[in-house]
């Protein structure tokens, strides 16, 4: 890959969401994820929530099993996800809030506050050999906090950017345009690797894209809802035609 390319990552949680709503084993999202790998994304994100309202264990299992590209297994820093975490050993593990109440993560993960538990938490999925991601808001304190503890990557939340821009308020959304900025060149600059996702579009895409310091977008509601009308891998080949001209 380029040195200035910019990596595609596809979140399938909500393959899983379809599925569930009749409770029977279509759509596959291992399938799904399969489909993705073969139109050219980069990776596949999972998000196995504490009341497994998408993705399964199951599903992890048979992720891991099929999937060539890297698996990003997001979690809540809880025991239980650390022991499938440390079961599975995937290429990522990306830490994230979770709230039961919530429709989807609000936010980024409290680091600062939550330094020393985080540090301990992350030690032995670094052992085993996963990447240790963690999803944090355009926050100095909280990336620098990320980098304390040992991360090797953070992940901006880009959710309050793309809501301005679909709301139509376009002074708040440059004012979280530029936060998103210089946070992630800050931490570039601290030796972090830089992701972004939540919420992202065809329409607001572009300029995130365009960050250089940012490596990979992670993107999944917006992509399995587009694949209704056009199809998945049409939907990730417009996404990428919009990553890399925006990049190029």
């Amino acid at each position: 890959m380029a040195e200035n390319s910019l990596r595609l990552g596809l979140n399938i949680d909500h393959v899983a969401t379809v599925r569930n709503a009749r409770g029977g084993a279509y759509p596959d999202p291992v399938r799904a994820a399969k489909m993705a790998e073969e139109a050219g994304v980069d990776g596949i994100t999972a998000h196995l929530r504490e009341d497994r309202r998408h993705i399964m264990d199951a599903d992890i299992e048979g992720l891991m099993q099929a999937l060539t590209v890297p698996l990003n297994f997001e979690m809540a820093a809880t025991d239980e996800m650390q022991a499938i975490a440390l079961r599975h050993k995937p290429h990522a593990v990306c830490i994230v809030p979770e709230k039961r109440e919530e429709r989807t993560t609000e936010g980024g993960l409290e680091v600062a506050r939550e330094e020393n538990k985080l540090a301990h938490f992350i030690a032995p999925l670094r052992d085993a050999g996963c990447r240790i991601s963690i999803f944090v808001a355009a926050d100095q304190k909280q990336i620098e906090a990320a980098h304390r503890i040992g991360a090797d990557i953070v992940e901006l939340h880009v959710g309050a950017y793309c809501d301005a821009h679909a709301e139509g308020d376009f002074q708040l959304r440059d004012t979280e345009l530029d936060s998103l900025r210089k946070m992630s060149t800050y931490a570039h600059s601290l030796g972090l690797e830089v992701h972004a996702g939540h919420g992202l579009t065809y329409d607001c895409v572009g300029p995130i894209a365009a960050f250089p310091e940012v490596q990979e977008l992670n993107i999944g509601h917006f992509l399995i809802g587009e694949a209704i009308f056009r199809g998945l891998t049409p939907a990730v080949h417009e996404m990428r035609r919009l990553m890399d001209e925006a990049r190029g």
